[in-house]
Formats: C-alpha cells, structure tokens, sequence
C-alpha cells in the first residue's frame, strides 16, 4: 500500500487500499493501525482534508475497527506492568 506523508496531529503518513477497502494510518510515535470496511468517500475526504487529524478522530478512529500492524515498544507496554512494578 503507498502511504502518502502528512504532518497533522498525531498523524504522520495514510494510505487507502480500495479493493480491500484497508486505511492505514501511522502514528507519530511509529505505530501503524489499519481500519477495515472504509469507503473511498471517508478516504478521499480525509486525504483531501486541511485538518486531517481532525477528521480521522471524527469520522474514522471510533467508526471504523482497527487493528495494530506495527508498532514501538513502548506504544506495546502491558498496561498491567504498572499495577505490580516493585516500589
């Protein structure tokens, strides 16, 4: 998939496969979510948007189920390592 580079927000690079109706989005901190069933219309809008981030936490983040492709290690940490870390 050919990612297209923005600087909007957290976004830093999106990408759309129309066949699989795929958005990729990579994150300012490296990691990569792809949302599955978009439409060409929601991608062309937001490829074409003057506040991207804006309309990605809009229309896309909550709409539409992600999965993470990629991603830093500190992005991965296990939320329940806090819980039981040594004082």
């Amino acid at each position: 998939m050919e990612m297209k580079k923005i600087n909007s927000g957290k976004l830093r690079a999106i990408g759309y496969d129309a066949r699989a109706r795929l958005l990729q989005v990579q994150l300012d901190e490296g990691s990569i979510l792809q949302h599955s069933g978009v439409g060409e219309e929601i991608w062309r809008r937001l490829a074409s948007s003057g506040a991207a981030w804006s309309f990605y936490r809009d229309n896309i983040e909550e709409e539409f189920t992600a999965k993470r492709v990629s991603g830093n290690a500190a992005a991965q940490k296990n939320p329940l390592d806090d819980l039981f870390k040594k004082p």
